[in-house]
């Protein structure tokens, strides 16, 4: 049996508001996070944050002078881990590791500063220092004043699932007892979206439901873009009560054949998947949370891995990209947290739209595997129980 390491706290800024109560009803409605905007002449379906919380971002920036000059996709980050941190009851000054990382970083600010660049010929002083990955985790571990290691990475998509693995690994070893893992991405930006129109896997605006994630029917792709942070609290021996435990991690790459493509039957996926179950019947686990970003292969790959791995006994497969985009490299830490809600509320919530559920929906809810991968394949797999189990 794998050593279980507990969840105690998440803080999240997303679509879906700022708490895990405002998620929870959000996601028990039937309506979808999205709204649009209007970039060089193309009308983009985006997820922003909760309006609600622009205020609370802007407190901060306020609140140092430091701050105000750093990106949003930095500002979520230390307002969200703010936000776990006072959920688990860990304090200031602690001595806990820091894991966050990022897909793309401070876009909002690197293409501010090439701009400035482009007209006047010289790059602002701050540039580098503001628009490095690194300054992600490292703000947050001055905003708490860390004792452990801070670390920043970009695994693109994966990014935040392979910070769980980082911190999750990081307490087994017995070099620290608590870690702060998640992602940040402040991803609406004109230049990332025209990135992501230009490899013809953008969603179209208009629609009912932009993003078809979990469609098996879709003619077109459907992915669009959310921004905001999720972080979680990990810690061996927690004194109080956990939200859930983490008891199997996996990952995986494949050879890169394209330079965003994984294998029709998402090879990485399969061997992730079986590594984060172990020696566990995968009949055990009662809902997959997939990556399923929108896409037709994306989504499909992922599907014929699962039941590669869990054949008959197929569990109910769900998604948030439907409601609230893909976060880059803050998805999977959202994801996290809806397996979190599922868990506690003893309920499962699945995509509204699709005419057929896939998997068997479940009576309970005791074990639930989540998904993410990277371009390139590069997956993670983490299996999350109740606390209670």
């Amino acid at each position: 049996m794998k050593e279980r390491i507990a969840i105690t706290g998440i803080g999240s800024i997303s679509p879906l508001g700022g708490s895990l109560e405002a998620a929870w009803a959000r996601y028990r409605d039937t309506d979808h996070c999205f709204t649009e905007r209007h970039v060089n002449a193309c009308n983009y379906p985006i997820a922003p944050v909760d309006p609600n919380l622009e205020s609370a971002i802007e407190e901060l920036r306020n609140s140092d002078h430091r701050y105000k000059d750093l990106d949003r996709s930095v500002l979520f980050a230390i307002e969200a881990s703010r936000r776990a941190l006072d959920m688990s009851g860990w304090k200031k000054k602690a001595d806990f590791g820091v894991n966050i990382g990022s897909s793309r970083g401070a876009t909002g600010l690197f293409e501010e500063y090439h701009k400035t660049y482009l007209e006047k010929g010289y790059a602002p002083t701050l540039t580098s220092p503001t628009t490095t990955l690194g300054n992600i985790a490292s703000w947050v571990g001055h905003d708490l004043q860390s004792q452990g290691p801070v670390i920043s990475h970009s695994i693109t998509c994966s990014t935040a699932l392979h910070a769980v693995l980082n911190g999750y690994a990081w307490i087994r070893s017995g070099l620290t007892g608590k870690f702060l893992a998640g992602g940040s991405e402040a991803s609406l930006t004109p230049f990332t979206l025209a990135q992501m129109r230009s490899l013809k896997i953008y969603g179209t605006a208009g629609e009912t439901y932009p993003c078809k994630a979990l469609d098996m029917d879709k003619t077109r792709n459907s992915m669009v873009l959310g921004e905001g942070a999720s972080m979680v609290c990990m810690e061996k021996d927690p004194e109080g009560t956990s939200l859930a435990y983490i008891s199997g991690i996996g990952y995986a790459t494949e050879r890169l054949k394209h330079n965003i493509s994984i294998s029709a039957d998402a090879k990485c996926f399969q061997r992730s998947m079986k590594m984060a179950l172990g020696v566990l019947n995968p009949s055990d686990v009662d809902v997959v949370v997939m990556h399923a970003p929108g896409t037709i292969k994306g989504d499909l790959s992922e599907i014929k891995a699962i039941r590669s791995v869990f054949g008959e006994t197929t569990p109910g497969l769900t998604s948030n990209k439907w409601k609230v985009g893909h976060t880059f490299g803050a998805s999977g830490a959202l994801s996290l947290e809806l397996a979190v809600l599922m868990l506690k509320h003893q309920e499962f919530i699945g995509v509204p739209f699709i005419k057929e559920q896939h998997g068997l929906i479940p009576s309970k809810i005791s074990r639930i595997l989540v998904n993410a991968v990277g371009f390139g394949g590069n997956a993670v797999s983490v299996l999350l129980e109740r606390s209670n189990l």
